[in-house]
């Protein structure tokens, strides 16, 4: 009976793990496309994004109202294509942290006081996105796959299980 259940367990995580990459390349896309959304949202912009940033005391907020929209804008459509996914999505997962800091600090302090604010937060749904494809990769429906297949470069290491 054990190993029946044994057995219908490992069927059904091999299933699973089918799963994965499509899971991962729904994310890039859809929160791909949101930041790619927000990124010319911005830029259309500019102004009202350049006095929301002085409101928050950050430098330079006319160039970095610029640099965010483009980060958003060109970074989102890398992340959705699976183009230096990693590192795109360390920058977005970067750009989203200090959002959380700067525009929701109380959200983001209360973390473990109170997830139900910091998941309410408007940052974490793009918080959390970047997140999972910065720890779990773009999966192999993605040009960074692809270009490494095609180059014959081998998969970056993986801890052993």
């Amino acid at each position: 009976m054990i190993r029946r259940v044994a057995k219908l367990y490992d069927s059904a995580v091999t299933l699973l793990n089918y799963a994965q990459s499509p899971l991962l390349l729904a994310i890039r896309l859809y929160w791909g496309w949101e930041f790619i959304q927000d990124g010319l949202g911005k830029l259309n912009h500019l102004d009202k994004v350049t006095d929301f940033f002085t409101s928050l005391n950050l430098p330079q907020p006319h160039l970095t109202a610029i640099f965010v929209s483009l980060l958003e804008l060109i970074g989102g459509a890398l992340f959705a294509l699976g183009i230096g996914t990693r590192l795109i999505s360390l920058l977005l997962f970067v750009n989203m942290t200090v959002a959380y800091l700067t525009a929701e600090p109380d959200a983001f302090a209360a973390i473990l006081s109170n997830p139900d604010k910091f998941t309410a937060a408007s940052a974490y749904n793009d918080w959390f996105a970047t997140l999972i494809i910065l720890i779990m990769g773009p999966g192999y429906l993605a040009v960074d796959t692809i270009l490494r297949k095609f180059l014959g470069n081998k998969e970056p290491a993986r801890l052993p299980r």
